[in-house]
Parts: C-alpha cells; structure tokens; sequence
C-alpha cells in the first residue's frame, strides 16, 4: 500500500488503521437505495400511466441516467474518503492522514516518545459485538491529540501503541543515561 506521505529514515510501519467497515457499507447501501428507489419508481409510474410509448420513456431514461451519475460519484466520494482516512503506527510515531478529495490531505503525526496518556474506549452492543472501538492518544505540549475512531480490535491497537511507546521510551531514557554516566575527558 503506498502511504500518502514518506516514512523517516529507518521507520518501520507497524500497523495500519482505517475505521470499522461498518462505518463503509451501511452508507454504500443508503447510497445504492437512495439512487435506485426514484428510477423505479419513475418507471413504475409510467408504467402504470401507460406511457411507455413515445418520448416520455426516452426522457425519464435521460433523468435517470443523470440521477444515477450523480449517486455514483456521491458513493465514489464515500469510498474514498473511507480508504483514505488512515492511521498508520510506525515504530516512531502514529501519523493521522485524511484525504476529502484527490486534493486535499490533513495529516498530524505524533512521536511515540510524546504520547503521555492512552486511552481505548468501547462502548455499546454493536462496538462490542463487531470488537471496534475508539483510541486517544493525548501527546505533550501544544501539539494536537490524535483520535484513532471506530478502529477494529481496539484492544490490540492500544495495546501496541503502549508497547511502543514504552520500548521508545527505553530507548531514549537509556541512550540519556549512557551519555550521562560516560565520564568526562579531560580536554587536551
């Protein structure tokens, strides 16, 4: 899958988040409905007036086709924007990236080491039952929190965005102490 932004050097992608398909499929059919319900319905009601003859059917074929021109480029836009609002944790941050359209993209990114609070939340039947819920990543300072929403096995993302952070922590503490309890040369 190419990321619509570039990795640093020596990052590893870890995991890549998108919301639940629940949050897909329901709004394609609404979608599909929503388009196909008038067309049929047009053509029922000139079936039923007998006016299957003539320029009347020509002209509703000509609504209709645009109709559903419309609908579909509404239900390409929903599938878009559903396949391009991710969450990719890498072994150095957790970026957030959303694309609305083909020209637009909002992304914030947090380090690992600046996450100071986790938390997961699942709530209700159906987040129970499909196993999807939402995850906050409070970071330090100014910088924005990341919202991870309607992400599948929530438990497992939270999970590895703690271990992570953790494991980078480590690694940064350590490296501080290391420097730290070097001692000092004297300058020639």
């Amino acid at each position: 899958m190419k990321l619509p932004f570039p990795l640093q050097q020596s990052e590893k992608v870890l995991l890549i988040c998108r919301r639940h398909w629940l949050y897909l499929w329901p709004r394609l059919i609404a979608h599909a409905v929503a388009a196909l319900l008038p067309v049929i319905a047009l053509f029922l009601v000139l079936r039923w007036a007998d006016a299957l003859d003539g320029i009347a059917p020509k002209i509703a074929a000509i609504v209709s086709a645009v109709w559903l021109a419309i609908w579909a480029v509404k239900a390409f836009f929903v599938k878009y924007r559903y396949d391009n609002d991710l969450w990719t944790i890498t072994d150095q941050r957790i970026i957030d990236s959303y694309r609305s359209s083909p020209f637009s993209l909002k992304m914030t990114t947090a380090d690992l080491i600046d996450i100071v609070d986790t938390a997961m939340e699942r709530s209700g039947i159906l987040a129970t039952f499909l196993n999807f819920g939402d995850i906050r990543c409070e970071t330090a300072g100014e910088r924005q929190d990341i919202s991870l929403p309607a992400v599948p096995h929530p438990s497992e993302v939270h999970a590895l965005i703690d271990k992570e952070r953790d494991r980078e922590r480590r690694n940064v503490y350590h490296g501080d102490e290391a420097t730290q309890s070097a001692p000092s040369q004297p300058a020639d």
